[in-house]
């Protein structure tokens, strides 16, 4: 058996058609576009990437960008002001502050300062809460985007077995309790559960974001298994040349997996994509808007 690839990338390029086109509408009904500020501190390679996709997607579909990009050595009252004004700024519906941030800066009292209703990546308490209680709210891209891929494969959650691996703020724990929402039976591990293995085996959905490459083998996956891949890991081979892995090893566990999810391709373009999404919700429910795609928001 070879595993069904689901490919993220088209996924995320046919919502974000619907979106574009929801936001064309939209915009002359409301008299604005939608409007995005993703705040950067410092010259992290990695975030400048994400940050560079991020503000892409906003011209392809028509959203308003009000990024700003800072000196590494930004104070914290000074980042503070920023997410003060950002947030009575009526242009703007969603905030999000790349992180990592640098050392000095506090980052859990910066995002704790974001209008709970501009949060776009879904990490303020306020948007926990409401994802626990399983109230309607922001959610976190990441997580939003893993539930949306598992939609494709057309397999019901209710009951399954779905093991998630990984424990982080902002993807373990949340896509835990989206999965919970969904009535999977739901069971969480980590890089020090013991025996490992034998845990992810009873998983028919097995989400993985532990952050180690390659850690999950063939062995340690269910038969049939879908199999989510959350990391993305950068690796050196002997002759010095770099590559893009995930947390799973993917070409042996695809001879396992009924369904997996590639890196890169997989759930990195849906990330990109959940937040024009949450920044487009957000949007609407500020304006007194009906949610205007085919498929209901997994808020």
């Amino acid at each position: 058996m070879t595993a069904r690839v689901l490919d993220g990338k088209a996924l995320a390029g046919t919502i974000q058609a619907e979106l574009a086109q929801a936001v064309a509408n939209l915009s002359e009904r409301v008299g604005r576009p939608p409007g995005l500020a993703v705040l950067m501190v410092g010259d992290n390679p990695a975030s400048a990437a994400y940050v560079r996709n991020k503000e892409r997607a906003c011209t392809r579909l028509g959203i308003a960008s009000f990024g700003k990009h800072f000196a590494t050595d930004i104070s914290q009252a000074e980042l503070s002001q920023v997410i003060q004004d950002l947030n009575t700024d009526e242009r703007v519906d969603g905030i999000l502050i790349q992180l990592p941030l640098p050392e000095h800066l506090d980052a859990v009292a910066l995002l704790n300062q974001l209008d709970p209703d501009k949060d776009a990546d879904g990490l303020h308490p306020l948007n926990l809460g409401r994802l626990v209680r399983g109230e309607p709210g922001l959610r976190s891209c990441t997580p939003a985007g893993v539930m949306r891929l598992l939609s494709e494969t057309g397999t019901s959650l209710k009951g399954k077995q779905a093991v998630v691996v990984g424990r982080s703020i902002l993807v373990g724990k949340p896509i835990a309790l989206m999965l919970l929402e969904a009535d999977a039976t739901v069971s969480i591990a980590h890089s020090r559960t013991p025996h490992l293995g034998e845990m992810t085996r009873m998983a028919e959905v097995l989400v993985v974001a532990m952050g180690r490459p390659e850690a999950i083998s063939e062995e340690m996956v269910r038969p049939g298994a879908i199999v989510i891949d959350v990391g993305i890991n950068r690796v050196i081979d002997y002759e010095g040349n770099s590559r893009l892995v995930g947390d799973v090893a993917y070409e042996p566990v695809r001879e396992v997996a009924s369904v997996i999810t590639p890196v890169p391709g997989g759930v990195g373009p849906m990330t990109v994509t959940m937040l024009m999404h949450n920044t487009v919700w957000s949007y609407c429910q500020r304006n007194h808007q009906p949610w205007p795609l085919s498929k209901s928001p997994c808020f």
